[in-house]
C-alpha cells in the first residue's frame, strides 16, 4: 500500500475548549475519504494547544531578574523570557534572538516551542506548548473511536531545529497508536547483511512528511490525515524519541 497524505481543509480557527475530534470528522468529508481503521491524523501543535487554553497575556507577567538578565543579551521582551524559563528546565545557549533550552518534557529547542505566529492579533498574546502532548494525542484518538469506531493513530507535531543542519523541520511532540521507533536491529539489506545499529525515528519521519503538507504560514491546513503508514499500530510515546543526557553529543 502506498502511503498518502491528504491535508483536510475548511479547519476553522481553533479557540479554547473547541472539541477537535468533531472538528476533524467534520472535515473528512471534504478529503473524499472515508475514515479506517490504522489511519492517522497529524495534528499543528498549535490548534492543540489553542484548544486546551495555552494562550498567554504577556501583560500579565512579572519578570523575575533572571529573565531581564537574559532578555538584555537576546534581545526579547523580557516577559517573554520569563515564559520561556517557565517552561524549560535548562537553559543551554544564550544567543540574540534565541534562547536554547531544555523543554520541560524532555526535548531540545528554541524559546521552549513558545510561539507569536497565528496566535492572535495582539503582540502581547503567545502560545505554549501542550502540558502533556501524548495525552492529549491519547484522549483525541479515545474520542474519534468513541465517535466512529475506527481505531486511529494520533501524532502532535512542532517546528523544530536541529544539531549542525539549517532550517527548521517538523518532529513529532506526541503521539497515540503510533510507534515512536522501529527497531531494525537483526534484520537484513539487499545483500543479506544483518543491520547492527539501525533504530529508525519513524515518528519524526512521519511528522516532516505531514509538515510539508501542512505548510508553515498561512496555508490554514493545521490537519493532515494519513493512510497506508508502513508500521502497525503501537502505544508509542514522546520518551522514546528523547536521546538520554549521557548518550546526547550535542550539549
Amino acid at each position: 500500500m502506498s502511503l498518502t497524505l491528504t491535508p483536510l481543509n475548511n479547519i476553522p480557527l481553533i479557540r479554547h475548549g473547541d472539541n477537535l475530534a468533531d472538528i476533524i470528522l467534520n472535515a473528512m468529508p471534504n478529503t473524499g475519504l472515508e475514515l479506517q481503521d490504522n489511519d492517522i491524523f497529524v495534528l499543528a501543535q498549535k490548534i492543540v494547544s489553542k484548544s486546551e487554553g495555552r494562550m498567554v497575556n504577556l501583560a500579565d507577567v512579572e519578570p523575575s531578574p533572571r529573565a531581564k538578565e537574559l532578555s538584555i543579551q537576546v534581545e526579547k521582551d523580557p516577559r517573554l523570557i520569563e515564559w520561556i524559563l517557565r517552561e524549560s528546565n535548562e537553559v543551554l545557549r544564550v544567543r540574540k534572538d534565541v534562547l536554547i533550552v531544555e523543554h520541560r518534557l524532555g526535548f531540545v529547542c528554541a524559546n521552549a516551542g513558545i510561539d507569536h505566529s497565528n496566535v492572535n492579533p495582539d503582540e502581547d498574546f503567545v502560545l505554549l506548548l501542550p502540558e502533556d502532548p501524548d495525552l492529549s494525542a491519547r484522549n483525541l484518538r479515545e474520542e474519534i473511536y468513541k465517535t466512529t469506531g475506527k481505531t486511529t493513530g494520533v501524532m502532535i507535531i512542532d517546528s523544530h531545529g536541529r544539531a549542525w543542519r539549517n532550517g527548521t523541520v517538523g518532529v513529532c511532540i506526541g503521539l497515540g497508536g503510533i510507534p515512536a521507533l522501529v527497531d531494525e536491529r537483526g534484520w537484513q539489506d539487499l545483500f543479506g547483511y544483518t543491520l547492527k545499529a539501525t533504530i529508525v525515528g519513524v515518528a519524526d519521519e512521519l511528522a516532516a512528511a505531514a509538515s510539508l503538507v501542512m505548510g508553515q504560514a498561512a496555508e490554514g491546513t493545521p490537519v493532515t490525515h494519513v493512510r497506508g503508514f508502513p508500521y502497525p499500530s503501537k502505544e508509542g510515546s514522546l520518551k522514546e524519541l528523547i536521546r538520554p543526557k549521557d548518550m546526547d553529543m550535542f550539549r
